[in-house]
Order: structure tokens, then C-alpha cells, then sequence
């Protein structure tokens, strides 16, 4: 992928799939289908509930969390007042759950967010929060069969476990072979050009502390086991 790939300011790289539907990267696609045909096998319709992100869009969900336009939580979930923090506050809040525009895995196009469709419950809103994939959520028999067979499709999960920085997204899965290359070519020195000609609320701190950043929210991540 080029610089305006990684940063998701492209979309040569990805294409659109009708079943299950998504936009990924075009290396991405068979494996995905692939494995909603295995999962459907033993009735989970694997539905993908984000792939492919932009930057315009992951810019419009970070300045309208930082505005305080978007619901912000702490690191254990709960609902912070946003009136009550400092900028460090807010932007480690902000960065607990959602990516900084420019550093996405979703950019990429090898990243996805997953659901089982047929457990669903009518008028229920999904929130992709932990309590839905635990052993008495809703998604707990995917979170089950992912657990035993994502790795036969090449996906893992990044944010597995509290590392210290993007917290546990059982949710999420990343394709290997398409996402770790992304990783090790997007440079520092490339996000912050992103950073410094954007129109990002809270840019003065998020520059001063972009090296932390960098290495604690993007690349700290759990590898493939």
C-alpha cells in the first residue's frame, strides 16, 4: 500500500462484497467470504458491521468525540463528563476506543468489526462493547467459534487483551498477511504530515505527544498466535 492508502486517504485498495457486506482490501475478500460460508455452517451469519473506514470518516468521529458531540468512556467503561477533563484526559479517553484518523487499522482495508447476525434480538442496537461477546452476551457463540477458527482465515485479534492502550475488542478482527505489513510501513514521520495539514480538533496535543502515541495505541498490539 502507498502512504495515501495507509492513511486512508484512498480506496484503490479495497473492493465491495455483497455477502457478507463489506468493503475490505481486495486481498482480503476471499478469506472473508470464506469464512461466513464455514461460520454459516454451524448457524452464525457473520455479519461485518464496519471494514474499510476513511479518513474524512474516522476524522469526523474523533473531532465529534473531542467536541463532546459523541458519548466518551473511561478505560472501565464508564460515561465520562466531558466538561471535567483536561486535554491529556480527553485524548486518552478518546484513543481507549477509537483509532487517530490517519493511524486506522480500518484504513487498511484488512481490518473488520463482526456480529452474528441471527442473534440479534429485534429492535436491539448493537454497541460492539466486551459485555456482548462474553460467555453471556449475545455474540457469545461467536466469540466461541472465532476464538477456534479465525486463524484457519488468516484473522487475529490485534486488541486481545489490556495492553495499556486500545482496549480489548473481541469484536475485531485483523487479516495477517494484508494488515502487518500496513503496520510496519506506516511511519511516524508520515502521520504526522497527516496530522499537522488536517482539520483534527485537539491537534496541538495530539502532536506533542504523537511518538507515545504511535507506539502505545498503534503499534503495541497483540501479534497472531
Amino acid at each position: 500500500m502507498n502512504e495515501l492508502e495507509l492513511t486512508g486517504r484512498a480506496q484503490t485498495h479495497v473492493v465491495t462484497l455483497e455477502k457478507p457486506r463489506c468493503v475490505v482490501h481486495y486481498a482480503v475478500a476471499t478469506s472473508v467470504m470464506a469464512m461466513a460460508d464455514a461460520a454459516a455452517q454451524v448457524d452464525i451469519r457473520l455479519g461485518i458491521r464496519s471494514g474499510f473506514r476513511d479518513f474524512d470518516t474516522q476524522l469526523a468521529i474523533w473531532n465529534r468525540k473531542w467536541r463532546g458531540e459523541r458519548v466518551l468512556n473511561s478505560r472501565e467503561g464508564v460515561v465520562l463528563d466531558h466538561s471535567s477533563l483536561t486535554p491529556d484526559e480527553l485524548l486518552d479517553a478518546i484513543l481507549s476506543w477509537s483509532a487517530l484518523p490517519g493511524g486506522s487499522r480500518h484504513h487498511w482495508g484488512s481490518d473488520i468489526d463482526v456480529v452474528d447476525e441471527s442473534t440479534i434480538p429485534e429492535g436491539y442496537r448493537v454497541q460492539l462493547v466486551p459485555s456482548e461477546y462474553s460467555t453471556t452476551g449475545i455474540f457469545s457463540k461467536l466469540t466461541a467459534w472465532l476464538n477456534e477458527n479465525a486463524s484457519r482465515f488468516c484473522f487475529f485479534r490485534p486488541n486481545r487483551n489490556n495492553r495499556g492502550g486500545v482496549m480489548p475488542e473481541p469484536w475485531h478482527l485483523s487479516y495477517a498477511p494484508v494488515s502487518l505489513p500496513a503496520l510496519e510501513a506506516l511511519s511516524l514521520a508520515s502521520l504526522r504530515r497527516i496530522i499537522e495539514s488536517s482539520a483534527i480538533e485537539g491537534k496541538t496535543q495530539i502532536l506533542a505527544r504523537l511518538p507515545e502515541i504511535y507506539t502505545r495505541f498503534l503499534l503495541d498490539i497483540d501479534m497472531p498466535e
